[in-house]
């Protein structure tokens, strides 16, 4: 009895130390995954006439916000030290038309960010990164990447509203 009791405390020790690994980085890619699929459903319930509207001119226009977030995402992930794949050209993302073109770059970003989220360690988190609009630790990186997707999903699900285009989830 006392040896299964040992091993019964080991066991769950075990797998609580296991559970808390990475516990910042895997909250992180739950909430940031959640907002990335609203986005992409935005995305797709647009009309591909909506994505040249703005609300007003020097505004970003419903593709131009999408763009920004897939270049956004690219950018934070590579001041982190992940450089973006081969065929990504930052400083190019943001001139990509058409729907179809602009949901597939928006994808693509969104997989390679959760990537990069996950391969940050726990001894890297307090990290000093330079990202040009601030110096932060790799934590407050990873929650500018989560907050920037949430930021332009507001953006967009006002976009949506004001184009008569209902948010998929809210129907």
């Amino acid at each position: 009895m006392k040896k299964l009791s040992i091993l019964l405390f080991v066991l769950t020790a075990t797998t609580l130390s296991y559970a808390q690994d990475k516990l910042a980085q895997n909250t992180i890619y739950g909430v940031l995954k959640g907002n990335q699929a609203q986005v992409i459903q935005l995305a797709e319930a647009f009309s591909e006439d909506q994505y040249n509207w703005r609300p007003s001119e020097g505004i970003y226009s419903v593709g131009e916000a999408l763009l920004h977030v897939a270049s956004s995402n690219y950018f934070i992930a590579s001041k982190m030290g992940f450089a973006p794949p081969e065929d990504v050209d930052i400083m190019t993302l943001e001139k990509i038309t058409g729907k179809e073109n602009i949901i597939e770059a928006l994808k693509k970003s969104n997989e390679f960010v959760l990537e990069k989220i996950t391969k940050v360690e726990n001894d890297q988190l307090n990290d000093e990164v330079d990202f040009g609009f601030a110096k932060m630790n790799k934590i407050g990186g990873l929650l500018v990447i989560m907050e920037h997707n949430g930021e332009h999903k507001g953006q967009l699900i006002a976009y949506a509203r004001s184009n008569g285009v209902v948010p998929p989830w809210s129907r």
